[in-house]
């Protein structure tokens, strides 16, 4: 994931980064629930779900798969703007939280995977991406982003995070923001 930020252009982020369905996810800002979670008022489920504890319900609640249908396959075009994206809406929902409840608790992880494609659209996009370390051959890069506050009583979202090797991960606090906006 390092590699990945450092290799792509994120100063200047915006609002016109965001894809309007997260625009409004923003807008509608933070809302907490019966125990205590932080959670996203638009994602916030009409009928809560039982959860194991309240990272579970914040991390359920609050993750989502970034919008990427209109961007294009090949993997140097579609990876710069699908971490624009992601790190635009993180950083303006961080924001928000930070407006709401008085601190900067809320973290955010961003996930950037590989998934399987038809083999046609993947052959079109490593002809496309033209090296190795594009992701050619890979699949099509996609995300999930999701919030969550850390709490001394519950373990880590993601314990050993510079250990996961199946996906590239970030985690993300309001702090962090201030290097791309």
């Amino acid at each position: 994931m390092r590699e990945i930020l450092r290799t792509t252009g994120l100063t200047d982020l915006s609002d016109r980064d965001i894809p309007p369905v997260f625009r409004e996810v923003v807008e509608r800002g933070w809302s907490v629930t019966a125990s205590g979670g932080r959670v996203l008022t638009a994602l916030r489920p009409e009928t809560p779900g039982p959860y194991f504890d309240r990272l579970a319900e914040e991390t359920t609640s609050n993750g989502r798969g970034m919008t990427d249908y209109d961007l294009p396959a090949a993997p140097h075009e579609r990876t710069p703007l699908l971490v624009r994206r992601c790190l635009a809406y993180v950083c303006a929902c961080l924001r928000k939280a930070q407006e709401e409840f008085g601190d900067a608790e809320v973290r955010a992880y961003i996930f950037l995977s590989f998934v399987d494609i038809d083999e046609d659209a993947g052959a079109e996009a490593d002809a496309d991406a033209g090296d190795a370390d594009s992701g050619a051959g890979r699949g099509l890069l996609t995300s999930n982003v999701t919030f969550c506050t850390p709490l001394p009583d519950v373990r880590p979202y993601i314990p050993a995070l510079e250990n996961v090797r199946d996906a590239a991960v970030a985690e993300i606090s309001v702090g962090d923001c201030s290097a791309w906006s």
